[in-house]
């Protein structure tokens, strides 16, 4: 059976992903920080049929330990042979940038940045052993242009993309292809789950209010069916010669087209028009 390890499978686009490719055959490995959020994964899985194609394994990508020992149970699982691996674990704080605490501008790094790329380096021995693997890396339109109110996560993402086109140069000699899945918005949980900053004497508290607002506004309009994600970073992974780049959803798709054709300053007077945080200026 095709192998592949999944990380932040507890929820979103992880456990989605995770029952997709059981369905299609493939033996997944589901990861996640925390076993106890497992129930749901559970319940999906049985829902499916397919819960015999899934293992449940303990892996925190900001613990050097718990990757060592979720990297060693993956490989034992798998028989030492891994096809993929799909880094979905991310995390979100939102506020104004001057109103994040250090702690959270620090764990959405750790989280998304530098937790791809230690899990990332510990799986390579492997991936270069059989000549072969793909490293799939489920980024965000966030990764195209800046946003209000979501500057870190924006920069994590950035960050990743450009890890991720720089190490593709490194290993393709070896048969590893590195390939990113950057979705628009979709309805899942992580801005609900993600801690929202600001404090009741800052200056940005009302604007930043606004842009929360105007924010869940915008996924309640806009957001589609996460399961299309799912599909597309299934289809991703089992492609023949797939793309580099894959933005999911229109809007993605009209983002990533905008990049770097659009000047900065235009491109911020249409988010603020659209947002309408002229009303909101101080």
């Amino acid at each position: 059976m095709r192998t592949v390890l999944v990380t932040g499978s507890s929820s979103g686009f992880g456990l989605l992903t995770v029952v997709e490719l059981a369905k299609r055959g493939w033996r997944v490995v589901a990861s996640m920080r925390n076993l106890d959020r497992r129930g749901p994964l559970d319940a999906a899985l049985a829902s499916s049929g397919a819960a015999q194609n899934v293992d449940v394994v303990q892996l925190d990508v900001t613990d050097a330990a718990s990757i060592a020992r979720g990297v060693e149970e993956t490989l034992t699982i798998c028989g030492g042979f891994l096809d993929a691996v799909v880094h979905n674990a991310g995390v979100a704080a939102g506020g104004a940038f001057e109103d994040i605490p250090d702690a959270e501008l620090r764990r959405v790094m750790e989280t998304n940045f530098f937790g791809v790329m230690a899990l990332t380096k510990a799986l390579l021995p492997t991936f270069r052993k059989q000549r072969a693997g793909r490293i799939v890396v489920v980024s965000s339109e966030a990764a195209f242009a800046g946003m209000p109110g979501n500057s870190i996560y924006c920069a994590s993402k950035w960050a990743v993309e450009g890890w991720a086109e720089s190490l593709a140069y490194d290993v393709e000699q070896f048969g590893i292809k590195v390939l990113l899945v950057e979705p628009g918005p979709y309805v899942t949980d992580i801005w609900q789950a993600s801690p929202r900053f600001a404090p009741s004497g800052s200056v940005y508290r009302r604007w930043s209010e606004f842009v929360f607002r105007q924010g869940d506004l915008h996924v309640a309009q806009k957001g589609r069916d996460p399961q299309e994600v799912a599909e597309k970073i299934a289809n991703v992974i089992e492609a023949a010669r797939p793309s580099f780049r894959n933005p999911v959803h229109r809007l993605a798709h009209m983002a990533h087209f905008v990049r770097g054709k659009m000047p900065s300053a235009w491109l911020r007077k249409f988010v603020e028009t659209y947002l309408g945080l002229s009303r909101v200026r101080l």
